[in-house]
């Protein structure tokens, strides 16, 4: 027993101390942060964007096309792209977008962190906007009568009364697709960046030990996806409290 535990020791100074090397982890815990928190930033904004789009062809469409004018042709087209993009992103993997936006669309930035930051942005874009725009459609018809009786044109009564309700009511979901976000990064080393991933196989292949990097890799990103798990439950304690003091 002495013998296994002297040997760990000696691995786990191998691996973590000699050199500094913990400091790798360190800056891929950083770097991985830095992507997440950035890309769900992008991604809820563009997931809004496309989001309001696609609900309001989906709520006004029919009757704009019965009305015309160039209001329904410019919605449609833009329903459309926003489809297109929505298939292009959901139906290809995460690490081919990445590799793309940083050996093509953006070849001569170096800057790896920012290039993941975007492209997990857009890829997070995609599917924040179908868990908004489920949001947004289960809000009652009522609401949108309640904001023209209010004086509210359509982009106001989104923006004050819509979008309100459908965060609250999708926050659960958001959180979940910010804790996929968390994983998903692991790829970032694909293109050269530093993150948590990337630094448990750059100890690997200094040291030439395996179990200890990377389970020490894993057990950061466990206790990542515990803490948002536990603030989700959180959340939706409180989210529950409101409802029922509401009701």
């Amino acid at each position: 027993m002495s013998e296994w535990f002297n040997e760990l020791a000696d691995t786990f100074t191998r691996c973590f101390i000699e050199d500094g090397r913990w400091k790798w982890l360190v800056e891929g815990l950083r770097n991985t942060m830095i992507i997440t928190v950035f890309a769900l930033m992008i991604g809820i904004i563009l997931g809004l964007v496309i989001a309001a789009i696609r609900a309001t062809y989906d709520l006004n469409g029919a009757e704009m096309k019965r009305k015309g004018g160039a209001s329904y042709f410019f919605l449609k087209l833009a329903n459309t792209i926003c489809g297109i993009f929505l298939t292009v992103i959901r139906g290809t993997p995460v690490v081919v977008q990445l590799m793309i936006m940083y050996f093509i669309i953006m070849v001569n930035v170096t800057n790896g962190v920012l290039v993941a930051v975007i492209a997990f942005g857009i890829n997070s874009g995609a599917y924040v906007a179908e868990i908004f725009r489920s949001g947004i459609m289960s809000i009652d018809e009522g609401q949108f009568e309640a904001g023209r009786s209010l004086g509210f044109n359509y982009l106001q009564t989104m923006i004050y009364i819509i979008i309100p309700q459908a965060v609250k009511v999708v926050l659960p979901t958001l959180f979940n697709e910010l804790i996929v976000l968390v994983k998903e990064t692991s790829v970032a080393g694909y293109v050269g960046v530093m993150d948590l991933t990337k630094a448990g196989d750059k100890i690997r292949g200094r040291t030439f030990e395996a179990f200890l990097p990377l389970f020490m890799v894993a057990a950061i990103y466990l206790i990542i996806v515990i803490i948002l798990t536990k603030i989700l439950s959180i959340i939706e304690k409180r989210l529950r409290k409101g409802e029922r003091r509401g009701g």
